[in-house]
């Protein structure tokens, strides 16, 4: 029965390329990630006649979860059939369009029960099909705009992509295309569900200077390789982060084709990743592969709230990497913040002495904060700063540099609780001299300390091996 139902489709994919004269490309093995490359002259050409329409019929052997079927006997003889699902490589269908409103697409239909299908949408490219049509000027970035003449009216057309203007195309092509599903099958309630199986949610911003793009973007990178640790994971996500939660919390750092430079930031399934689009702007991309991931459900009803989520996602990564960057402080602020003074009240603030051990096991706790969503308290922040301490710190000791940290405009308490917040100028405080201590006085004490015994004579042992020397005895 399978194999009648999986003929009958194949037949009807023939008739309708034959009919309508669809070329046929066939992908090989090695075709796994360059497919739209290979049909790029084929939708370049459908294209160009300003008209809907199938620009080729893709051919591909695929693992896809079908049903298979089993024969056994009964212990009476009779013949019985078992169905089951498993992994088989099974023959694909790819039906690429050019499609007015989307553009470049495909539909992808498996041939054997229960034929499973993907559909692939571009967003950006749907975007900008209809800001032609609304006549709006923008200068296009590969997979993005790099600038145009109505911004307000440009990002109100990328709001209206939803589930029902997708919706809407699927039902237009399903109603083309032949399916293995007649109007039988489907009036029967046999027919597809469409879910969500992977979603990329993008930020691009351009820069006003393209030269210095790439070196600002390396440095960006540098500063925040810590961005995939899980409790810095579980405010970027805004999902909480346990010790048995599934999955790999890393930052991956990887080369591209064009020799820039791509991180990944990890959360189960799903990932951020940020890199230099063009050499001109910097892309930051959330990709959900899992929707429950974010808390969602997969359902294609449920594309707005995750989209919500994801621009959540990379709206915080750059908060994030802002702080960092935003930490060059204007001499006044220094001044104030480095020696006693006295407010407007006749209160006096005691100074936060750069290179003090105190104060710099103080500023490097609050950067473990700055993620912080709902603060910190007395007792949180004691601990942090008694383990970078290597002592003893106590309560009446924490106090006063909350009182400190306070007057001097760096933390403001929370109305009605006990649980403190950092300022902006408390950001940019707790970065600088935590950067400077790190970076500049770590290092430069370190080399004025003695070797570690053993290490000259190691350093020699190495010199010698490297030479080719042979060791008495050896």
């Amino acid at each position: 029965m399978f194999k009648q139902l999986g003929d009958r489709f194949r037949r009807a994919v023939s008739d309708f390329a034959e009919a309508n004269d669809i070329p046929w490309v066939k992908f090989g093995k090695n075709d796994v990630g360059g497919k739209l490359e290979l049909m790029r002259p084929h939708l370049d050409r459908q294209a160009a006649t300003g008209r809907s329409g199938v620009a080729a019929i893709g051919v591909a052997q695929e693992f896809q979860r079908v049903w298979t079927a089993y024969e056994r006997q009964s212990p009476a003889g009779a013949v019985q059939w078992w169905f089951t699902k498993t992994d088989r490589r099974v023959s694909c269908y790819y039906f690429y369009l050019w499609d007015i409103d989307f553009g470049p697409a495909f539909i992808k239909v498996c041939t054997y029960f229960p034929y499973p299908a993907k559909v692939w949408l571009n967003g950006h490219e749907w975007a900008k099909c209809q800001a032609e049509r609304a006549g709006i000027g923008f200068t296009a970035l590969s997979n993005g705009f790099a600038a145009t003449d109505d911004p307000v009216v440009l990002q109100a057309i990328c709001d209206r992509l939803g589930p029902g203007v997708i919706n809407v195309f699927l039902q237009r092509w399903f109603a083309r295309l032949p399916l293995p599903f007649t109007t039988t099958d489907r009036d029967a309630g046999y027919w597809w569900e469409t879910s969500m199986r992977q979603i990329e949610t993008s930020r691009t911003i351009v820069f006003d200077a393209p030269r210095h793009a790439r070196g600002f973007f390396e440095a960006l990178i540098a500063d925040n390789l810590d961005l995939g640790r899980p409790h810095n994971i579980e405010i970027i996500f805004n999902r909480r982060v346990r010790r048995d939660t599934q999955g790999t919390f890393r930052t991956a750092i990887d080369r591209r084709d064009n020799g820039g430079v791509l991180v990944n930031v990890f959360y189960k399934h799903s990932r951020i990743k940020q890199y230099l689009k063009d050499g001109r702007a910097m892309r930051i991309e959330t990709v959900v592969n899992a929707p429950r991931d974010l808390g969602c459900n997969a359902r294609l009803p449920n594309l707005e709230e995750l989209s919500a989520k994801a621009r959540a996602c990379n709206q915080r990564i750059l908060d994030a990497e802002r702080v960092g960057q935003g930490c060059v402080l204007a001499s006044p602020a220094f001044e104030r913040i480095a020696h006693p003074s006295v407010d407007a009240e006749g209160r006096r603030t005691p100074a936060l002495r750069f290179g003090d051990p105190r104060v710099m096991a103080l500023t490097g706790a609050l950067c473990h904060t700055l993620l912080a969503a709902t603060g910190f308290t007395n007792k949180n922040l004691r601990v942090l700063i008694a383990g970078l301490l290597g002592s003893d710190y106590r309560p009446g000791q924490m106090t006063y540099d909350l009182r400190r940290l306070r007057l001097a405009g760096l933390i403001r308490r929370l109305p009605h609780s006990n649980r403190y917040v950092l300022t902006e100028d408390g950001l940019r405080i707790a970065v600088f001299y935590t950067k400077i201590y790190n970076r500049l006085l770590v290092p430069l004490t370190a080399a004025s300390q003695p070797q570690a015994p053993g290490l000259k004579q190691s350093r020699l042992i190495l010199g010698v091996v490297g030479r080719g020397e042979v060791f008495p005895g050896g």
